[in-house]
């Protein structure tokens, strides 16, 4: 596909001007005009409404579903160019969701950064169903997600079980307290944590203790935020151990074991079906996998 064409649409999409454009690209708006016909002929479709006397240029309905596609392709181009400029060398492109990328694969990305010869690694934080999505179009190599779903050409395994724990201010009275029986704490001084990534089960046992979570006087729907609303020792949450974990180390909380514990929440590894079981960058992920996980459940 013609690069320059592309280069001179998405300027005029960032710009909404052809001069403008011009001028980002340090161009003669002539040239870029020309770009811009040129790569509308190869298209067979205009990109652009064309009138006269109107400074703002507005795109046709073909031309806003073409911009992630052009998007996609300007980055292709340049991952090639760096790749001929770099000459042969290990690429791996990963994904993640939010949380697992906060929170649980750091160690993971830094000891595929140690690695050597030296590994060109690209990260991208998505939410779940996004990744299986940039997977599917062969976007990203391998992608962590918290949800398994049924999407064709693409295989999930579980790789990693994490327990859920209480956890609870660091106060003296709750320290002095190793373990909890569900039925002793109140709903109302819950921090509810909606992530529907914790699945049906949990949400099962949760109810079964407290109801449903519309009880709890104070919602949120991400885990940073809890550790600073757990102000006093009648307030608790529900998280995983992965998380919990790290603000312990930093002081925020303390964790608890409860006596009869939600399901453990599953993260699952996803790939494409059709990818070359030889891929290096692949191997490599396997490798550090295995020493940093190394009770991982056997492929689905």
């Amino acid at each position: 596909m013609y690069l320059l064409g592309i280069e001179a649409f998405l300027a005029i999409v960032q710009t909404h001007s052809l001069n403008r454009a011009a001028e980002l690209l340090h161009l003669t708006q002539s040239t870029v005009s020309y770009r811009l016909k040129t790569l509308e002929r190869e298209l067979g479709a205009p990109l652009v409404q064309r009138s006269k006397g109107i400074p703002t240029i507005t795109l046709t309905p073909f031309g806003e579903n073409f911009i992630p596609i052009a998007e996609r392709w300007r980055a292709l181009i340049r991952e090639t160019e760096m790749l001929r400029a770099n000459g042969p060398q290990i690429s791996l492109a990963l994904g993640g969701s939010n949380s697992l990328n906060t929170y649980l694969l750091p160690p993971l990305y830094q000891a595929l950064s140690r690695h050597m010869p030296q590994i060109r690694l690209r990260i991208r934080t998505q939410h779940s169903e996004d990744l299986y999505t940039a997977l599917e179009r062969r976007e990203i190599d391998a992608a962590f997600v918290r949800r398994e779903l049924t999407v064709p050409n693409i295989a999930v395994e579980p790789f990693f079980e994490d327990d859920m724990v209480l956890v609870r201010p660091p106060t003296p009275e709750n320290i002095a307290v190793k373990r909890v029986t569900p039925g002793n704490l109140k709903g109302g001084d819950e921090l509810y944590i909606h992530n529907r990534g914790w699945g049906l089960a949990y949400q099962t046992w949760h109810d079964r203790w407290w109801g449903p979570p519309y009880s709890a006087r104070i919602q949120i729907d991400g885990m940073g935020l809890i550790f600073a609303l757990l102000q006093n020792s009648s307030q608790w949450a529900i998280a995983p151990r992965s998380i919990a974990g790290m603000f312990v180390r930093s002081g925020h909380c303390i964790i608890q074991e409860i006596s009869d514990p939600p399901p453990p929440i599953v993260h699952y590894k996803i790939t494409h079906k059709y990818a070359p079981s030889t891929s290096p960058g692949l191997i490599i992920l396997e490798h550090y996998l295995k020493g940093l996980f190394p009770e991982r459940q056997s492929p689905i």
